[in-house]
């Protein structure tokens, strides 16, 4: 039946998510979820929601969450476009401004999923080399120029990297449009809300934001990206018309009200992210410095797709990644481990099945 589909969906290497067991008893470090419940009111929210009128459309404009976003990020509500997850943002930002035959960019390594959204859309894709400490190879400018859209992960996944303002600027195309996606920029030690929005480049940038992590809803699946309200209102052409449910509206609003709750969680998660850095590099590995809420790791005398499968075998899943080809050596092979940071107990439970092979 290939003949049927588009030569790019046939030629399509599909993105594979991180693997999610259905049954109990693992502790699940792999796809960098939040360990911690959701605030209270999402719940509240949630069972009020259910009991309304479901048999209504819900709002197309997301308006209620629109105006808690605006006030978050210092804009009119104009500048908010709600999507299901943030990565249905990614992909209506590649329907809004790439044209089959033109290219994209981000780092590599990074996010592949951006890699495949352009191969649907019947796009091409470059990679912004890195150097050996994460940092933009010089010859990074100059994709990014040749560019229609680039995306910048920041923190970086799986590095947990982040770049400066000034880092980013450089990448800004000249006849594009550059979007920073901070799925993970609560965790930062200093998060960032829409600076570069303000700057000269700002009518050329578009913030995406994801519910998923910081806001504890994976699996509400909402996000929203935050731009010039003239790149918002092309982009609502191409997004489904009603791409929000009622409920997850509900759930994402009352999320980003309580930002108490959200900044308690966060913080917690900073402070287990120091001490798993720490037992790590004790027992031997190689932490990268993360603003994330996950590490990347490696170890200097053992396969990490060993260290995976024998934590696996112990009822423990981290994310075990390969890049081939990565960075401006073109020969270079990275490959490591991305630890989620979970609980304090979840993060002991790691520690000490490590310990019994390592």
């Amino acid at each position: 039946m290939d003949f049927l589909f588009r030569p790019s969906v046939q030629q399509l290497t599909a993105y594979v998510p991180g693997e999610q067991p259905q049954e109990e008893g693992w502790t699940k470090l792999n796809t960098n979820e939040n360990p911690y419940p959701p605030s209270p009111r999402v719940v509240e929210a949630i069972q009020k929601a259910a009991t309304s009128a479901l048999q209504k459309y819900p709002d197309p404009l997301v308006t209620s969450f629109r105006r808690v976003a605006s006030e978050l990020f210092r804009v009119d509500p104009d500048w908010i476009l709600p999507g299901n997850g943030s990565d249905e943002n990614l992909t209506m930002i590649i329907r809004s401004f790439v044209d089959p035959g033109q290219t994209i960019a981000f780092p590599y390594p990074s996010y592949i999923l951006y890699g495949t959204l352009a191969e649907i859309q019947g796009a091409a894709f470059a990679h912004l080399p890195l150097n050996d400490d994460w940092s933009f190879a010089h010859s990074a400018r100059d994709v990014a120029r040749d560019s229609k859209v680039v995306f910048v992960p920041n923190p970086n996944s799986p590095s947990g990297h982040c770049w400066n303002n000034e880092e980013l600027l450089r990448l800004v195309p000249p006849k594009g449009i550059f979007v920073l996606d901070e799925a993970y920029g609560d965790f930062r030690d200093r998060p960032q809300c829409g600076e570069l929005l303000q700057g000269e480049a700002g009518r050329q940038i578009i913030i995406t934001r994801t519910l998923s992590k910081s806001y504890s809803l994976a699996g509400l699946r909402f996000g929203f990206a935050v731009a010039h309200p003239e790149l918002i209102a092309g982009m609502r052409k191409v997004k489904d018309s009603y791409n929000c449910d009622a409920i997850s509206i509900a759930a994402a609003t009352a999320a980003l009200e309580d930002q108490e709750w959200m900044l308690k969680n966060t913080a917690a998660i900073q402070k287990t992210r120091a001490r798993l850095t720490e037992a790590l590099t004790e027992l031997g590995f190689r932490v990268q410095p993360s603003e994330a809420n996950f590490v990347w790791t490696t170890h200097p005398d053992r396969a990490h797709s060993e260290i995976y499968e024998q934590l696996k075998a112990r009822k423990v899943l981290v994310r075990f990644m390969k890049f081939p080809n990565a960075g401006p050596q073109e020969d270079r092979f990275v490959d490591g481990l991305r630890i989620t940071v979970g609980t304090s107990d979840q993060i002991d439970t790691l520690l000490a099945r490590l310990r019994e092979f390592l």
